[in-house]
């Protein structure tokens, strides 16, 4: 055949995903795409990039039609519909500027794994909500691992991951190092297309290598001065490393903007604040100045933590 597109037999792709052949890497204008007969390099066919929209043409998770140019090599033909996608507002080149161009950070995923660290570095709720908004908009289905947990776990009372799980998230608590929980992790991916995300220095790769040492990913170490991780995935890729099981490595995020999320929507992501949203005096209502607000109440009577709360006026003021 000239053309090749059809889904893969056996084990290449999760059974939920069809029409086409899976991009497995991205890469300096390359496109890596996982086919019968083993990885193929792509380039885009020119008139698709005519037809660029502010958004990645491909990513990684991507179905695609392609056609051979020469042994190991392809040209993109046509990308199959994104039934869903994890993405974000690519960052501003400098400070002060503005961007307004989506970038894809896995598409079709069945599910994100959000990977933040007990220590060192210490999490930072603010970012995690962002992440946890970000999935609730695009309706994927998220766990929060919380791992380094041999670095020393807090009281119940003082742990912040608590929190979530009072709000109905799955927490799943892990050691890379003493292997706690990475069984269940392992059951957590199986039959699915993950994505593992979080900032950098959580662990990702970590527990990537203690999962499957044949990864053997990169680890980095913590900036002692700024407490914070350096990157060691600079490249996102889908991972194969066991038949049933696909997970998307992406680099860590120290800036998640969202991307075609509206602040009058925001409300409607946090799920605590849901049962209180037509009980305002007021609607529309930001439930960040309005009197008679029944959010704000909500929160001074402690039903909604006020940390999250913290979060939610902070990314309806500054982030959008």
């Amino acid at each position: 055949m000239d053309q090749r597109g059809n889904t893969a037999s056996g084990d290449e792709g999760p059974p939920a995903q069809q029409g086409g052949d899976l991009v497995v890497r991205v890469h300096g204008g390359h496109f890596y795409v996982q086919t019968e007969a083993g990885i193929v390099d792509c380039l885009i066919r020119g008139r698709l990039k005519q037809e660029w929209q502010d958004t990645d043409l491909v990513a990684i998770g991507d179905r695609v039609c392609w056609t051979p140019t020469e042994e190991g090599r392809g040209v993109i033909e046509s990308v199959a519909p994104r039934q869903r996608a994890l993405s974000r507002r690519l960052p501003p080149p400098w400070p002060g500027a503005t961007t307004v161009s989506e970038q894809v950070i896995v598409a079709n995923p069945d599910q994100v794994i959000v990977v933040f660290s007990h220590r060192n570095p210490p999490p930072n709720p603010l970012m995690l909500d962002r992440y946890l908004v970000a999935c609730e908009a695009a309706e994927l289905p998220v766990v929060i691992v919380a791992n380094k947990r041999d670095l020393g776990v807090r009281r119940k009372a003082e742990d912040p991951f608590a929190l979530y799980e009072a709000i109905g998230y799955r927490v799943l608590r892990t050691s890379a190092l003493t292997g706690e929980n990475l069984e269940a992790l392992r059951e957590l991916l199986r039959h699915k297309l993950s994505v593992l995300t979080g900032p950098s220095g959580a662990g990702k790769s970590s527990l990537l290598n203690a999962l499957w040492p044949d990864l053997d990913r990169r680890v980095g170490e913590i900036s002692e001065y700024h407490d914070r991780g350096k990157h060691t995935t600079v490249v996102a890729e889908l991972l194969h490393p066991e038949p049933d099981i696909y997970v998307a490595d992406t680099p860590g995020l120290r800036v998640f903007l969202f991307w075609d999320i509206d602040p009058e929507q925001l409300d409607a992501f946090f799920p605590e604040m849901r049962p209180y949203l037509g009980d305002c005096r007021f609607h529309p209502c930001t439930h960040v100045h309005e009197p008679g607000c029944a959010v704000q109440a909500a929160v001074e009577r402690g039903e909604i933590s006020a940390l999250r709360y913290d979060s939610y006026v902070r990314m309806f003021d500054y982030a959008f």
